[in-house]
């Protein structure tokens, strides 16, 4: 598959909260690296974040522009409360190796009500 197509695939399962279908897109040792959190490093552990996120918080991805260069795609989105972010995924072989994403983490806490951190 090509990246864009790999990244129309995670739209799809994350808009229907598949923590497993996610899972599956990426390498083994795969990186994502939301800016506003810590690094996620390999599958199982991509899989548990997206569980414990889906758990937490309502969320769908619309997609506004989707690019592919090479051996990466390029995502900007937002979703229906109006937050919007953008994303770079680089494939290799069919699998997401490394995703980088940048969005507002303040917004989306309040946006879905949830704990503001204090530090």
């Amino acid at each position: 598959m090509t990246p864009k197509h790999v990244l129309t695939a995670w739209v799809d399962a994350f808009n229907h909260a598949d923590a497993n279908a996610l899972a599956d897109l990426y390498h083994p040792e795969a990186i994502n690296h939301q800016v506003a959190e810590a690094p996620v490093e390999g599958r199982d552990a991509i899989r548990a974040m997206f569980e414990r996120e889906f758990a937490q918080a309502n969320m769908t991805c619309l997609v506004e522009n989707m690019f592919e260069d090479g051996e990466w795609a390029i995502m900007e989105w937002k979703d229906p409360q109006g937050l919007r972010g953008c994303g770079f995924f680089r494939v290799l072989q069919g699998q997401i190796v490394f995703q980088r994403g940048y969005w507002d983490k303040l917004s989306f806490l309040r946006l879905h009500d949830l704990p503001i951190p204090t530090e």
